[in-house]
């Protein structure tokens, strides 16, 4: 255990340090929130591929893996189709906008009303985003290391706020490259060998799962759409994605690098799934299958390795829990704080202390939040729910209004609420309810109110 705790303390004082180096670099506020939209494509394949895949994707396939078999992938398959399409299609235009926040766009469609009124919601996913990977850290590190509760979530979710508050996306770009590698070597080079390799390889696997357990799906059709609804769609408008865009240096970095970051994640979801399948073999009576991450590596891999994925598993979640923050903060630098400063632009300074108070927050609600996927869920209910119907109207019909866009954000919002607490956090009706009435409220409140001389759409 000594051997594993040093590893862990050593990947931590290593993102630490490149925090501080990061820090160096930011010396704009472009550096600070975009690191001066220069990334090339191994920078930006690898800062793409490990926004995505935090602490849900991680903890949370491998849980879906131990209770459904490979089909528990298909969560990493929606972000992965996501990043594809929101790199093939949407970033040139994007890239030609220069601006730092999603919500922007919807300023530049409608009024600056509708910009405040979305940053709230992109706001609460993005906090949301961080907070599910501080937690899903927190809980590894309880798990293996029999610590209190609140101290793994300090610790886990401390390193993160540090790093991301003194050196902004250049901090975050550069242990995310770091993280990236740690865990594509963790997961897919050690765990997932030794896992196989304890069950007695794959026709021993196949053996003593049934059938079900590699169907593809077994999930279920209607999980899947699920999936695909509120991931997919919420990739294509999630700020931490998007903030993401903006650092690439050119449109043929995003197209090349990013698809390439989407297919890493469909492989990463099948890993993931199989070390679940392999956990399922190995310890078949687990009272939490949250634990099964946690749960087999503590109980599969020799001291030493153990710390390596453990080391490769924090990688994960920290680079999403750290661009979650970050899309937070500059959520509130950038589109909620000049309104309240009567115009005037947020500094360095500003965005630094913005988001250490953001990061303060976050270690507070990990606090009293206990299910990774179902907060996962609730950040994009929120996100999709709330803001899909107004973007895709601002760029493809002209009639559309800032009524229409408040109206549907704030009902959509609202209806994806009273279905999470009416039917649970991880049911499949909150994102078709908040949707079907995000869009009659959007569709109404334009058709009453009088389009603005803006109205112009972006597509």
């Amino acid at each position: 255990m000594i051997l594993d705790i040093s590893v862990v303390i050593l990947y931590a004082a290593g993102m630490l340090l490149l925090g501080w180096y990061g820090m160096r670099r930011a010396r704009s506020q472009e550096d600070y929130l975009v690191a001066g939209r220069n990334l090339g494509p191994a920078f930006y394949m690898g800062t793409m591929a490990a926004t995505v895949l935090g602490g849900a994707a991680t903890v949370g396939t491998v849980r879906l893996g131990y209770v459904h078999g490979i089909s528990g992938f298909w969560l990493c398959a929606a972000l992965g189709a996501g990043i594809i399409v929101l790199n093939l299609f949407l970033a040139k235009p994007l890239l030609k906008l220069r601006i730092f926040t999603v919500t922007q766009i919807l300023e530049r469609r409608y009024t600056p009303a509708a910009r405040q009124a979305s940053a709230v919601v992109m706001f609460a996913y993005a906090l949301m985003i961080s907070v599910v990977s501080v937690l899903a850290s927190g809980t590894v590190l309880q798990v293996l290391f029999d610590l209190p509760f609140w101290a793994a979530i300090l610790l886990a979710g401390g390193v993160v706020v540090v790093y991301s508050s003194i050196g902004g996306m250049w901090s975050l770009t550069l242990t995310d490259i770091v993280q990236f590698a740690i865990k594509t070597v963790g997961l897919m080079f050690v765990l997932l060998p030794i896992c196989l390799y304890r069950v007695g390889g794959w026709d021993a696997l196949a053996a003593k799962l049934p059938d079900t357990a590699f169907s593809l799906t077994t999930i279920g059709y209607d999980t899947i759409l699920t999936y695909f609804l509120i991931y997919f769609f919420g990739i294509l408008i999630g700020q931490d994605i998007w903030q993401r865009v903006f650092t690439a240096r050119n449109e043929n970095v995003a197209r090349v690098a990013g698809s390439l970051a989407g297919v890493y994640c469909v492989i990463y979801g099948l890993v993931g799934a199989l070390i679940g399948m392999c956990a399922k073999v190995l310890l078949p009576d687990l009272a939490n299958a949250n634990n099964a991450f946690a749960s087999i590596v503590q109980s599969a891999l020799p001291d030493g390795i153990r710390g390596l994925v453990i080391a490769a598993a924090l990688a994960a979640m920290m680079s999403t829990a750290s661009a979650g923050l970050l899309a937070a903060s500059t959520t509130v630098t950038e589109d909620l704080l000049p309104k309240l400063r009567g115009g005037r632009p947020s500094s360095l300074g500003v965005a630094r202390l913005f988001t250490l108070l953001t990061g303060l927050l976050v270690l507070a609600i990990s606090l009293v939040v206990s299910d990774v996927i179902g907060a996962l869920t609730l950040a994009y209910n929120l996100l999709v729910g709330g803001i899909l119907i107004p973007i895709l109207g601002a760029i493809y019909w002209k009639r559309a209004t800032t009524t229409g866009a408040i109206a549907s954000m704030a009902l959509g919002c609202a209806t994806a609420l009273v279905f999470m607490f009416k039917d649970g956090l991880e049911a499949n009706t909150p994102i078709y309810y908040s949707l079907a009435v995000g869009l009659l409220a959007f569709v109404i409140g334009s058709l009453l109110t009088r389009p603005q001389a803006r109205a112009a759409s972006l597509a």
